[in-house]
């Protein structure tokens, strides 16, 4: 394994929301959210949350999970006239985000954005908990017992609210690293999780 000590890392997570796919269509995010930790610790000067202006109408199962309405993008800016703020909360950390494929894919808006590496949470679960029936990251963060802390950070939101997924995904990262005594193991430990026994014993304390 390689890299900094994980104790020694910052976090940045990101998350999006979707328009949802139409057939024949492609997808378009309309909410973004930032969160950053550092120590183990949520850094609320960071945290961003914005919609998003979108050219694809938000299907009904879109809208269905997470309650954003084309109301709510009347007046939001478009994604690249964001890049200055995503720049100065990812660049130079480890990014974090659950089921990273989504956040990938929409900030190819970005060509050589240079974001990385990257931790997917997801990932990070399955090795520490392989018998878990749902690795969501609702069902995770209910199961870790982090569900107040992320409503802490963002009162009057909940699941699917990019900015509450954001910090869901770094708290639930902070407690798998604090439970499988991951501080002290170089951050390839998260980028590239192995499903090893060991893992997942460790993390089941």
């Amino acid at each position: 394994m390689w890299g900094p000590l994980i104790r020694e890392v910052s976090f940045g997570a990101i998350d999006f929301e979707s328009a949802g796919v139409t057939r024949g269509g492609t997808d378009s995010p309309v909410q973004i959210g930032l969160a950053v930790m550092q120590s183990g610790e949520i850094q609320p000067e960071w945290s961003f949350r914005s919609f998003l202006q979108s050219d694809q109408k938000i299907v009904w199962s879109a809208q269905k999970v997470h309650g954003i309405t084309t109301d709510d993008l009347a007046d939001a800016p478009r994604l690249l006239t964001l890049w200055p703020r995503l720049q100065a909360t990812l660049r130079g950390r480890t990014v974090v985000a659950h089921g990273a494929g989504t956040e990938k894919r929409f900030l190819r808006a970005f060509p050589m954005h240079g974001f990385a590496p990257w931790v997917d949470t997801l990932a990070v679960a399955q090795a520490a908990f392989p018998d878990e029936p749902d690795h969501s990251l609702t069902a995770l963060s209910h199961r870790l017992g982090v569900v107040d802390a992320i409503q802490a950070h963002c009162p009057g939101s909940t699941f699917h609210d990019a900015l509450f997924d954001s910090v869901a995904s770094l708290l639930v990262l902070s407690e798998i690293i604090r439970r499988a005594e991951l501080q002290d193991a170089p951050i390839d430990a998260l980028i590239a999780p192995q499903r090893s026994a060991y893992f997942a014993r460790r993390a089941r304390r």
